[in-house]
């Protein structure tokens, strides 16, 4: 009775124990999730728990994004996640996106993982149109997520109409122009072809390089109204502040570098910016909600301490994360490398197989026609020998009959008549019969001839019988396959090394393999430069091509205003639109 009240009593007190949970579903760029939270958990403890669970590391880039009365929030990290102004329906549903953008993708996302999430994001806003992109730049951008799915391009598998499915170019590039959607998938599937031998990480690489680019990549645009009440724009992004008028979100018409602030703050619903010269006025404006300042100001603190971050010496988490992702794609390009010498290795021995195949017929066709020739001969050797004795009887029973002709001739002179009648018949016929002694012997010589004649063709026709007898005999005698080069051996085991200890995994390189590495990275930089300016051409040569089918009355204002700055400095990049009014930054700002 005691012990069961006692198990009863360890029962219950195990049963309070137990916290209260609530589910949570994490929707990804390609993934959702669902977990259950306590109760009590902060923002940082359900990041923290995401981050683990994708096998991020480069977590000072994504946040928790849920919207609020049509207004984008992010969940605060030290602040607990039902405290939020959050549905408390279950699942309660976030969206984990990137919050802050690098200035250069390929120096500062280290993980692939990272790459990728960020690939997905700037590929979904400028499908959406919520970064504006040229139409020749998303043609290009178009293949390299083509190649990023697909892997190398195959004429045999990646055939007409493959794309058909594929959501790839804005809806505005394709109302811009008289194409057909297959002349679209033409133009994208000759650049795609190009990216031969670039793996999906790579790929995603060379799309996030040409967007940042972009004039609108990475910015966050707010409504706001200056002191005089005029509406304009607020974009926030990596490299600072910038003043918009709302019908030109490309071009500002002032910025505010993060080196060149002093202060950010806002009260209620007004916004201070005070630069750092103090030459300059301050900058003063206000939005329409109060949410909608606190937004700013986190994005504003978020980006900044990225932006001085980028300026000092990386800290050992990054230093390790950007070690052991050098290591990685050593490995990766060495692998690459390998499977790239047995691809060769496999397409040369089919190349070989092929070749001795095609002998090997090629000789079977022989000897089939020799064997022919030669049965055609002996054929033709037969019949020959056949009328040759045919021939030869044939004489011989002709000058039997001139025999026996001139025998009766000389019997019809030894018993002449005696009468005159008897003797003109008795010449007559002797006339008759020298006359036919003359062709019988005439016809007997001719034949003679024809026999000499047919002897001749059978000894010719005997010769050739010999020589395809030869030839048949040659070609029988060959070697079927031809000695073939001895398959390099595998690589040997040492070339790469590595030792797996507790959860940790390293690998040992050669000084002589890190320094070709280093060789191979700088020339690899010397080959980007040169491939840049031959996309640029590239890029050029497109915008011509298709200039032709557009139509005008369908440019939006974006086309328009791209179009004026293209003209104006002859490349629309992101940094040279960003540079223009930094130049001004020192003077008054009136707006």
């Amino acid at each position: 009775m005691a012990g069961a009240i006692a198990s009863r009593m360890s029962f219950s007190s195990l049963k309070r124990k137990q916290p209260k949970t609530f589910t949570v579903r994490i929707v990804t760029m390609d993934a959702e999730m669902e977990f259950n939270c306590e109760m009590k958990w902060k923002g940082k403890d359900l990041f923290d728990l995401v981050c683990r669970t994708l096998g991020l590391r480069e977590t000072w880039f994504f946040g928790l994004q849920y919207t609020i009365k049509d207004t984008v929030a992010w969940l605060k990290m030290d602040k607990k996640v039902l405290d939020h102004d959050v549905s408390k329906e279950e699942p309660v549903t976030f969206h984990f996106l990137a919050k802050f953008y690098p200035e250069n993708a390929e120096e500062e996302l280290v993980q692939e993982i990272t790459q990728h999430l960020f690939f997905l994001q700037v590929k979904k806003q400028i499908l959406d149109e919520k970064i504006y992109c040229p139409p020749e730049a998303s043609v290009l951008l178009a293949s390299y997520a083509v190649q990023a799915k697909y892997g190398d391009y195959d004429p045999s598998v990646h055939k007409r109409g493959f794309l058909a499915q594929e959501e790839l170019l804005p809806k505005r590039v394709i109302n811009l122009y008289q194409m057909t959607p297959e002349m679209w998938e033409e133009r994208i599937t000759a650049w795609y072809a190009e990216h031969r031998g670039r793996a999906r990480d790579e790929a995603e690489m060379e799309y996030l390089k040409i967007a940042q680019d972009l004039e609108m990549y990475g910015v966050n645009y707010f409504a706001i109204r200056n002191k005089k009440g005029t509406e304009l724009l607020l974009g926030v992004d990596a490299l600072g502040l910038h003043i918009y008028d709302p019908e030109n979100r490309l071009t500002p018409k002032i910025s505010f570098p993060w080196n060149e602030i002093r202060n950010i703050s806002y009260s209620d619903k007004e916004f201070t910016i005070k630069p750092l010269d103090k030459k300059i006025d301050v900058f003063k404006f206000n939005s329409s909600k109060l949410r909608v300042n606190k937004l700013i100001l986190q994005l504003c603190i978020g980006n900044h301490d990225l932006f001085m971050r980028r300026r000092k010496a990386d800290s050992l988490e990054v230093q390790q994360m950007k070690a052991q992702a050098r290591e990685e794609k050593a490995r990766k390009q060495m692998e690459r490398q390998r499977l790239a010498r047995e691809k060769q290795m496999r397409e040369e021995a089919e190349r070989t197989r092929d070749e001795l195949e095609r002998r090997l017929l090629q000789m079977k066709e022989e000897a089939t026609m020799a064997n022919e020739a030669l049965m055609r001969s002996e054929e033709t050797a037969d019949l020959l020998a056949e009328k040759a004795q045919i021939t030869e009887e044939e004489a011989k029973l002709l000058a039997q009959k001139a025999a026996e002709a001139e025998q009766e001739m000389q019997r019809i002179k030894a018993t002449a008549i005696r009468t005159e009648e008897e003797k003109r018949l008795m010449e007559q016929k002797v006339l008759e019969a020298e006359v036919l002694a003359l062709k019988m012997a005439e016809e007997s010589e001719r034949r003679a001839k024809e026999a000499d004649q047919l002897k001749q063709d059978l000894q010719e026709a005997r010769e050739a019988e010999r020589r395809a007898k030869q030839k048949l005999l040659e070609i029988t005698t060959k070697p079927t396959y031809p000695p073939m080069n001895p398959i390099p051996a595998p690589l040997p085991p040492d070339i790469t090394s590595f030792n797996l200890i507790g959860d940790s995994l390293s690998f040992d390189f050669k000084d002589t393999d890190m320094k070709r590495l280093s060789m191979e990275i700088e020339k690899e930089k010397v080959e980007y430069m040169e491939k840049s300016k031959h996309l640029q051409e590239q890029l050029n040569e497109l915008k011509t091509e298709i200039e032709a089918l557009k139509l005008k009355e369908r440019e939006t204002a974006l086309d328009i205003l791209h179009n004026e700055n293209s003209d104006r400095s002859g490349t629309s990049s992101k940094h040279n639109t960003i540079k223009k009014p930094q130049a001004q930054g020192r003077r008054p700002i009136c707006i």
